[in-house]
């Protein structure tokens, strides 16, 4: 917020807001005009506005209930709605993953996504994309796999063996990174800052106390290795931190979990 010059824009945006539990709702209201929280999940946002005990801070947060990624969802499930499933899972996992891969390739992914009347191209002095961007694609493939799932669940993890589908899954992630990355660097004002938190891998460990040792854990990749270039190529980047983020500690026969995060402050490159 230090960093907004003093002719910018004063409202703040936090994309992925959910119940803001990452995100310090109340700091963010007393240094801004307006906080917008953008979120598909209207009732958490909700909940994080509980945070705001002042009658002021209220009238300063706005909710929009937003899919971030302009639909693509929706324009995924028409595709794979059109394709006949039952045929193609007589033919074999390759015609599954085929037409799979297929649906992926085809999908429309709006770059960057328009929200009319909702969020304005440049209206925002800062804007927080929080802990969102590995859902925007992941959400989408999983709706893939599920379909598959429920029709033949024999194939289940065949998905790895498949080149065509892999690729296609691979340029599906790429297409929605670089869609989002537009619509920060499209959402600020000039002198405007990006604040990009991302989970960028999953890990789990199964002995306590061990969650930083290496032969004791599996990584699990969320983001495509290539996300630092790509955020080079839309932004100057100002600071870069990344930090481990438990969510579970191992009990009896559940292993830990956690989170590698990515943390950058980034403004419009020249």
């Amino acid at each position: 917020m230090r960093l907004r010059p003093r002719a910018t824009s004063r409202s703040t945006l936090v994309l992925g807001a959910g119940a803001c539990t990452e995100i310090p709702l109340a700091a963010l209201c007393r240094t801004s005009d307006t906080v917008v929280l953008a979120d598909l999940d209207l009732a958490a946002m909700q909940r994080g506005c509980e945070v705001l005990t002042f009658p002021a801070q209220r009238r300063q947060a706005q909710l929009v209930q937003a899919d971030l990624t302009g639909e693509v969802s929706v324009h995924l499930a028409r595709l794979l709605k059109l394709q006949p499933w039952r045929e193609l899972v007589a033919q074999g996992a390759q015609a599954v993953f085929d037409a799979a891969a297929h649906c992926l390739e085809q999908c429309p992914v709006p770059n960057p996504p328009e929200f009319v009347e909702h969020l304005l191209p440049g209206e925002f002095g800062v804007v927080i994309s929080s802990l969102v961007l590995s859902q925007l694609f992941s959400y989408p493939i999983l709706d893939v796999l599920e379909r598959i799932q429920t029709l033949a669940p024999s194939l289940l993890g065949e998905q790895e063996r498949h080149r065509r589908y892999q690729e296609a899954a691979q340029g599906f992630r790429l297409r929605i990174i670089h869609a989002h990355l537009h619509l920060l660097r499209s959402l600020i004002d000039v002198g405007g800052i990006v604040v990009l938190l991302s989970d960028i891998r999953g890990f789990v460990f199964t002995v306590h106390g061990t969650d930083h040792d290496a032969s004791h854990r599996r990584s699990i990749p969320l983001v495509p290795r290539m996300l630092p270039e790509l955020v080079a190529q839309h932004f100057s980047i100002i600071e870069e931190q990344k930090w481990e983020w438990l969510t579970d500690l191992p009990e009896k026969e559940r292993p830990g979990r956690g989170y590698e995060v990515v943390g950058y402050v980034l403004k419009a490159s020249e």
